[in-house]
């Protein structure tokens, strides 16, 4: 458990005193030259601002990263330049930075949970598992990537519901992008009668996939005997179609490979039990 450091009530009323005093002993001179020191560092925020914008521009950084990288270094910036006035002032700086570390600690532990998914917005932002447009398979949920922000994910599943995932949930788990190769495989698994001949049964199936417009002839499509039950013979198929054309394949050979089979005969059987009587 983490120690929360304490301040010095007497120490941060001494603060508040000279800060007092400072005001009232305040001349037109001291609030000539401050003017101007809050007007030369807001410009140098400016110029540095500008120059790492330029910086990150050639390294082609993701925009999300380059936005919130701005947005910290400016809180930075200003943060220092407002030590640099309050030291001109005279405050104790011993003081002010152990308010600062207080507050500092508390707001980290208030936003614990949106900095995690903070962190994985920057790593994802980095890494660029997935993409716009895509269809992953990301913090549990599987969808079609529509934005990747710094907090969230958003995702529009295929019954159009749209999802706000945690990019903290995102990437610390598996994800899987379907979208990533141009090829996809297609596997089918049909259950046929022990009295089908394998070489009719894969004739079939053969004749069906080399018909269907989409599929492709190479990678050459495998077809063989999967396995044996209890009353059917399992044959699996696989063949590769382009990534676009995977659900279109998947349910067409579906369909096509079942009137094949009935053309020629083969019966595609499910579990069931004979009784033979026996006469005596």
């Amino acid at each position: 458990m983490a120690t929360v450091p304490t301040v010095d009530p007497g120490a941060t009323q001494e603060t508040i005193d000279i800060i007092q005093e400072t005001v009232k002993g305040f001349s037109w001179q001291n609030t000539a030259v401050l003017i101007g020191l809050i007007v030369a560092s807001v410009a140098a925020i400016r110029i540095l601002l500008t120059l790492i914008d330029r910086a990150m521009e050639r390294t082609n950084m993701d925009r999300g990263v380059r936005s919130f990288l701005r947005s910290g270094l400016k809180v930075i910036l200003s943060i220092v330049a407002i030590c640099i006035l309050l030291g001109y002032l005279g405050v104790p700086m011993t003081s002010l930075v152990a308010l600062l570390s207080v507050l500092g600690l508390a707001v980290s532990l208030a936003v614990q949970g949106m900095l995690s998914n903070l962190a994985g917005g920057i790593m994802l932002l980095t890494a660029h598992p997935f993409s716009a447009g895509d269809f992953v398979e990301a913090g549990g949920t599987s969808g079609t990537v529509v934005e990747v922000g710094l907090v969230y994910t958003k995702l529009t599943t295929p019954d159009n519901k749209v999802i706000h995932i945690p990019n903290g949930d995102i990437s610390g788990k598996t994800i899987v992008n379907y979208s990533a190769n141009d090829k996809r495989r297609v596997e089918l698994k049909f259950s046929v009668s022990y009295d089908a001949k394998p070489g009719t049964v894969k004739d079939c199936i053969t004749r069906t996939v080399g018909e269907h417009p989409l599929t492709l002839p190479t990678p050459e499509p495998f077809i063989r005997v999967s396995g044996y039950g209890s009353s059917s013979v399992e044959y699996t198929l696989r063949c590769w179609c382009a990534t676009g054309d995977y659900w279109d394949v998947y349910f067409d050979l579906l369909e096509q490979v079942k009137s094949a089979f009935d053309a020629a005969g083969v019966e595609m059987t499910y579990d069931h039990l004979n009784v033979h009587m026996v006469e005596k």
